[in-house]
């Protein structure tokens, strides 16, 4: 039997925040669906956008948007768990991350929540165990509060580089479902 994943792109709801940083969890989920020609259509029990595919040759792939705010993402996630029957260890969780400079990536496995509210939750919900794609949106500039700066757009400079973090977390993304989350890991944190 083919294995199930579960991979959900972290966000707030609406067109106010469909480009901030906040959101850089789903629109790696929506180039995902783009790549592989799957269209998102609302869950009515999970409260989530869901899109389905599969792997040529491999396994069903479900893409989600919780549509509930960031800080509600466990029910959502829970419920999706639940419905296709999927273990933590098949989950992989797109979130942004203040810790790590813009443009780069961090697999992780378990752990706390390390202050992200949509993790927190999460983990509330369904245990630490999933595994996780952290995407670095730096921190912000001088004394500038993160609550703010996260639920901000990114600065037109700063574009560039965003756009390759969505292609470098989709590849990300790709490599755990193909190659396993321990290889992926190793291949993603290699020094360059």
């Amino acid at each position: 039997m083919t294995q199930t994943w579960l991979v959900v792109g972290l966000g707030n709801p609406g067109p106010d925040y469909a480009r901030t940083r906040h959101n850089i969890g789903q629109m790696v989920v929506a180039e995902l669906e783009r790549r592989a020609g799957a269209n998102p259509k609302k869950h009515g029990r999970a409260d989530a956008l869901v899109a389905e595919s599969r792997v040529v040759g491999g396994p069903k792939v479900v893409t989600a948007f919780p549509l509930s705010y960031m800080n509600r993402s466990g029910g959502p996630v829970s419920k999706l768990m639940d419905w296709y029957g999927v273990e933590a260890e098949q989950v992989i969780v797109l979130h942004d991350e203040l810790d790590l400079p813009l443009g780069e990536i961090r697999l992780k496995q378990g752990g706390g929540h390390g202050g992200h509210n949509g993790m927190r939750d999460i983990i509330a919900a369904r245990g630490p165990d999933v595994l996780r794609v952290r995407l670095g949106i730096g921190r912000p500039p001088g004394r500038q509060d993160a609550a703010s700066f996260v639920l901000k757009p990114f600065a037109k400079a700063e574009q560039p580089e965003a756009e390759l973090l969505v292609q470098l977390g989709a590849d990300a993304i790709e490599r755990i479902i193909a190659e396993g989350f321990l290889a992926a890991q190793q291949r993603i944190h290699a020094p360059s």
